[in-house]
């Protein structure tokens, strides 16, 4: 049974505010839940339907009725299981042998996941955001990674900061007045691919910083990619052999 106490609890962690005061974030569904305890990430608690439990004895976990579960979800359709996560302070790896993705001020959730799950597939380790970047620990980013997030290495920091401070990376940048990239020469490492925000693009100080200017050609009419999409474009290029 789900106390009352539990419920406000695990519904607060939909906020920014208390996942950072109690250091902790929601992971929901089978295939999120999955990776989960594939990962080093320590986890607190479980909530649980009996037909999951009865496939995962080997967890520890409490009981709920769906009912329960739908109160503390945060999916439309809650899917069988939801873990209290600790957070960790993740660390870049190698940045200086490998391409990384740098965002600038991404603000929708579901780019922020859909450009982890982008970059997991393409082998790409670290993400550095923007300080006023969208939270990581938002469910719905989480969901839209499916399952990437555990394998990846996630920072948020003071962008100018971070490119003054490792000001050997070569750093790409997606900007309208770039060179085209499908006809550019790629280096993947110690590059940085820089990623601006959804409607104004990257940041005006920060354009000092970008040693390559890159350019998605269009061929139709649409006014611009979604940052989603020209991240997956440009990853894709770097990996061209």
């Amino acid at each position: 049974m789900l106390s009352i106490n539990q419920k406000k609890f695990v519904n607060s962690l939909a906020q920014k505010k208390y996942r950072t005061e109690q250091g902790l974030f929601i992971v929901e569904g089978i295939k999120m839940v999955e990776e989960l305890f594939q990962s080093d990430y320590e986890v607190s608690d479980v909530y649980a339907t009996s037909f999951w439990i009865e496939n995962n004895q080997d967890k520890a976990c409490n009981e709920v009725s769906e009912k329960e579960l739908k109160s503390i979800s945060s999916l439309k359709n809650p899917n069988e299981v939801l873990a209290v996560v600790k957070q960790k302070k993740q660390q870049l790896i190698d940045i200086s042998t490998q391409l990384n993705v740098c965002l600038d001020k991404v603000q929708d959730p579901g780019n922020l996941g859909t450009i982890i799950r982008t970059a997991d597939w393409f082998g790409i380790q670290n993400i550095i955001c923007s300080d006023d970047s969208v939270d990581v620990y938002n469910p719905k980013v989480l969901q839209a990674t499916m399952g990437s997030f555990f394998r990846m290495n996630i920072v948020y920091t003071n962008l100018s900061v971070f490119f003054s401070e490792n000001n050997g990376l070569t750093v790409y940048g997606a900007l309208l007045d770039g060179d085209n990239v499908y006809k550019k020469e790629l280096n993947s490492e110690g590059a940085v691919l820089l990623m601006g925000n959804e409607s104004k693009g990257v940041s005006k100080e920060l354009i000092p910083f970008i040693t390559e200017k890159l350019l998605i050609p269009n061929y139709g009419k649409a006014e611009s990619l979604n940052v989603a999409t020209a991240t997956a474009v440009l990853c894709s290029e770097f990996k061209r052999v």
